[in-house]
């Protein structure tokens, strides 16, 4: 479970965020909606680059 968890990380953690973007939107909070939706794109691209950098 471990190895999962430390292998697919990014994807959990954005899809965690494209929830809670998608509640607010649920909730009628359009601007809060908006501002978060950029979250789960921002983590999948930094974790692009910082696995790109390793060395092993």
């Amino acid at each position: 479970m471990k190895s999962f968890i430390l292998k697919w990380y990014p994807i959990i953690l954005a899809f965690m965020c494209l929830l809670y973007s998608v509640g607010y939107g649920i909730l009628g909070m359009t601007d809060e909606a908006q501002y978060s939706a950029h979250w789960p794109g921002t983590i999948l691209l930094f974790a692009i680059a910082i696995r790109q950098r390793r060395t092993t």
